[in-house]
């Protein structure tokens, strides 16, 4: 480049030094002139046809180019790499990998083949974390959290505001590595079948497990503990688990507790039924340690499939 070309790149590290600086070496490019309007980077990135034109100078082509290759580089990240840029993400992984390896090994579970389901009980407050290679069919128990705090009472969440924690089966919907109780997963609430049961217009949202011990419908499990499931919960979204399941229940759902919930509940029907229902997804689980599909019918009932 000539002399007024260079000082222009020069400015252009000065202005954006992170941009520059931040391209690994296999990023690196070449410019190669084809003709009077085009160019070619030896990865085969596009360069969009407005940058080919003449009536913009080498500066702003340079610097489209730099910022394509570097948004090439973000989308070449795995899941793991780009959460490991957050400060409680990555002091999670200081604190909390050997012990997460340790469960893995104790019940024979490789971290890079590790699938998990998460199981809460409210009334236990009890959020259980079960695992299995990716090629097995049974979940194991590999441990299990203690609610630090909980709000309102037994029963679906079915407006906003109730204070209820919701019940149901949802999946993690949401990493959130800044958030203001340390570290949070969201849950997928409200489902097909809240949005049948609950108040229309007015469900609400915004449900996590999160850090730290206060809440208004979330799970919180403390800060120590947010950073181990965290960790399980990056490693399986990074080996491509895109949906981690999370059944919330009232209590165990076996007869006894059943028949204990039926007095609980007195003369709400609806509430007793929807329990009912429930307890053929847990003891579908329990019996066989397998995750059976299930679908949501029209009025909002769970069917295992």
């Amino acid at each position: 480049m000539d002399l007024r070309e260079e000082k222009k790149y020069n400015i252009m590290k000065s202005v954006y030094p992170k941009v520059v600086l931040k391209i690994p070496n296999h990023c690196h490019f070449e410019m190669q002139r084809i003709e009077k309007s085009s160019f070619t980077l030896n990865n085969k990135i596009e360069i969009p046809h407005f940058v080919r034109n003449d009536k913009y100078n080498s500066f702003l082509r340079a610097l489209v180019i730099v910022l394509l290759i570097f948004a090439q580089y973000i989308m070449s990240q795995s899941f793991k790499e780009k959460q490991m840029q957050f400060p409680h993400v990555k002091i999670a992984f200081s604190q909390k990998s050997t012990i997460v390896d340790s469960l893995l090994l104790n019940h024979g579970i490789h971290k890079n083949e590790m699938n998990i389901f998460l199981r809460a009980f409210k009334n236990e407050k009890r959020l259980e974390l079960w695992g299995k290679n990716k090629i097995d069919k049974k979940f194991v128990l590999i441990t299990a959290y203690p609610f630090c705090e909980v709000s309102s009472g037994l029963g679906p969440k079915r407006k906003e505001g109730d204070g209820q924690i919701p019940e149901g089966l949802y999946t993690i919907n949401h990493f959130n590595p800044e958030s203001s109780f340390y570290l949070s997963l969201g849950v997928s609430y409200p489902n097909k079948s809240d949005r049948i049961l609950g108040v229309q217009g007015r469900l609400g949202g915004e449900i996590y497990i999160h850090g730290n011990c206060v809440t208004i419908g979330c799970i919180p499990i403390t800060d120590d503990l947010i950073k181990e499931l965290y960790v399980f919960a990056v490693e399986a979204r990074n080996n491509g688990q895109e949906e981690i399941p999370v059944h919330i229940f009232p209590t165990t759902l076996d007869d006894n507790h059943l028949n204990t919930l039926k007095e609980y509940a007195k003369s709400d029907s609806a509430k007793i039924e929807f329990w009912k229902n429930l307890a053929q997804v847990f003891n579908q689980f329990e019996m066989a340690k397998v995750l059976n599909p299930v679908s949501i019918d029209s009025n909002g009932r769970y069917v295992i499939r």
